[in-house]
């Protein structure tokens, strides 16, 4: 980290089975690297719970989808999320489970214990995982093999307790989801809020607001 520079702070207000959320990484992800001059980055990721009452053992994803947006709706969403997902070179696969997603954000808060760049390659591989491999996130495997890729330690015995990191996934939730009403959801140094996949444009465009703010009101020496 360059300490001559700005950091600014982000962070994430998500769910894992939320294909706009990926993209939204994505497109944060793009503004950052084209601001890697001009600015230091941290990202932090918390949870929302899309469907709250989704079972465990997961259901048809497709037919999930179709009941909840509906037969002659469900196409043209499919549609449109594939190709934003091969704009951006990933090939999207509607296949597979899904279900609850609170053991995965329960991981997701033991990675952040572990670092903000673990905590990151977690979220992407859970994501690559879902929205491209057809896994189920929600299983217990696939969440060890998603913590082991990305070298997160003691993910077994913390996933066997069902207790473990559930009471700061629930602070997360009244922190960051109170009041937020889609995902993603950023917050960037705690004062500028963008909502939903915006694009990278718009991302930098607060940047440079969070940056300017910052230098009027720095005091002269």
């Amino acid at each position: 980290m360059d300490i001559g520079k700005k950091l600014i702070k982000i962070d994430i207000t998500s769910d894992t089975v939320c294909p706009w959320c990926f993209i939204g990484k994505k497109y944060l992800e793009k503004a950052m690297h084209a601001c890697s001059n001009d600015y230091n980055f941290e990202v932090r990721w918390h949870p929302y719970l899309l469907n709250p009452t989704a079972p465990k053992e997961g259901v048809n994803k497709l037919d999930y989808y179709k009941q909840k947006f509906g037969e002659s709706r469900i196409a043209p969403i499919i549609g449109r999320v594939t190709k934003v997902f091969n704009d951006l070179g990933i090939k999207f696969k509607i296949g597979g489970l899904t279900g609850s997603t609170l053991d995965s954000h329960r991981l997701i808060e033991l990675a952040g214990q572990q670092g903000i760049e673990k905590q990151n390659s977690l979220v992407e591989e859970l994501f690559i995982n879902y929205f491209t491999q057809e896994k189920y996130i929600g299983d217990r495997e696939v969440l060890l093999s998603a913590a082991d890729k990305v070298g997160i330690e003691g993910a077994k015995e913390f996933l066997d307790d069902p207790n473990a990191g559930l009471e700061e996934v629930q602070k997360e939730l009244r922190k960051y989801a109170r009041g937020v009403t889609g995902v993603p959801h950023f917050l960037i140094d705690n004062r500028y809020q963008l909502s939903g996949a915006q694009p990278p444009e718009s991302f930098i465009e607060v940047f440079k607001l969070a940056s300017s703010r910052e230098i009027a009101n720095t005091p002269p020496s």
